[in-house]
């Protein structure tokens, strides 16, 4: 089963375009209430979940204070072995521009106050983080693009904030020093968390707008980034979205065929070897 979880947009878009709605129900958690998961049975036949991140209706929840504990819990007790994020950064780089798709595959973390584990006041959880995002969805994403002939840049480093505000001119310099090419708030802790329940996880990602600092855009009120994205961009951005439901199923039908051969379904073995946990991941959590 994969999950595929939906960043800013995934509210706009009419789930029939993925196929038809089996149900959706939020799911009870450790942590709270998920956001509401459906189950989808996709035009090209398969099952497969769907989560939106940030709301039903709208951009209702910001990054900081999304569950992303609840998700991942409600994604592993639906089922799911492998999920599907997209997101949506600021560029800090000329050639990454709006409406341009990313296969990202490396992350610095700068958020500050966000529920990073499941493991709390226990000794699990020392998990590698290379690679971060799981290698075969990252290469089914890739060859995705390419079959729909979606220009798309490989690799990228995404540097997480804690937000909800966007960042300084001063923080994108540094950011750009230490290696940051695309800068959003979304991917930390949700990549991590799955590794913790053995799921795999990659992400896309859509450029949204140049960081601050990138292009010389004057300050403009009441407007989507006050002003740092033109009429031309924004259309480029909309287009990126409304893409999703063909990239997504195309996907699937790839990962479907696909056996897992990725290090994301033994991450927690050695603790299994040692005795500390069993095979019930619900255990792991209590």
């Amino acid at each position: 089963m994969i999950l595929v979880l939906g960043g800013s947009g995934a509210y706009f878009i009419d789930k029939e375009k993925f196929g038809k709605v089996l149900w959706k129900r939020r799911i009870e958690t450790p942590f709270g209430l998920s956001n509401p998961v459906y189950k989808i049975k996709a035009l090209n036949g398969f099952e497969f979940l769907f989560l939106s991140r940030h709301g039903e209706k709208d951009y209702e929840v910001t990054a900081p204070f999304v569950n992303y504990r609840a998700n991942i819990y409600a994604a592993k007790e639906c089922g799911a072995e492998r999920i599907v994020a997209w997101t949506g950064p600021g560029s800090m780089r000329d050639d990454y521009k709006p409406g341009d798709y990313v296969v990202p595959d490396d992350i610095i973390d700068f958020t500050k106050k966000r529920n990073y584990t499941f493991f709390e006041k226990k000794g699990l959880g020392f998990i590698r983080q290379n690679p971060v995002f799981c290698p075969q969805i990252r290469e089914g994403l890739k060859k995705v693009l390419e079959k729909l002939d979606f220009s798309f840049h490989d690799g990228g480093v995404y540097v997480c904030t804690e937000g909800p505000r966007l960042e300084t001119p001063a923080e994108i310099r540094m950011f750009r020093q230490l290696g940051g090419d695309l800068i959003g708030m979304t991917l930390v802790p949700e990549v991590f968390l799955a590794k913790e329940l053995e799921m795999c996880y990659g992400a896309i990602c859509y450029v949204t707008n140049y960081a601050e600092g990138i292009k010389p855009y004057g300050f403009k009120e009441g407007i989507l980034f006050e002003g740092m994205l033109t009429d031309e961009q924004k259309k480029l951005v909309d287009r990126a979205v409304e893409r999703f439901p063909e990239i997504m199923l195309a996907l699937i039908e790839y990962l479907y065929k696909l056996d897992r051969t990725c290090p994301c379904g033994n991450l927690m073995k050695r603790y299994k070897l040692k005795g500390m946990i069993g095979e019930n991941w619900r255990d792991w959590v209590k």
